[in-house]
């Protein structure tokens, strides 16, 4: 599917990485589920 490679490939772009998930916040970027900096994005 023509849409999930661009999606990949954005993702690729925002992250620099391959790993998922890929969480924005923002413009901040939290690659794997990291709650503690979750929540530290979201209280902002």
């Amino acid at each position: 599917m023509a849409a999930d490679r661009e999606k990949a490939k954005e993702m690729i772009t925002k992250s620099g990485q391959m790993g998922v998930p890929v969480i924005t916040v923002d413009d901040a970027v939290v690659v794997g589920f990291n709650q503690p900096k979750l929540e530290e994005l979201l209280a902002k």
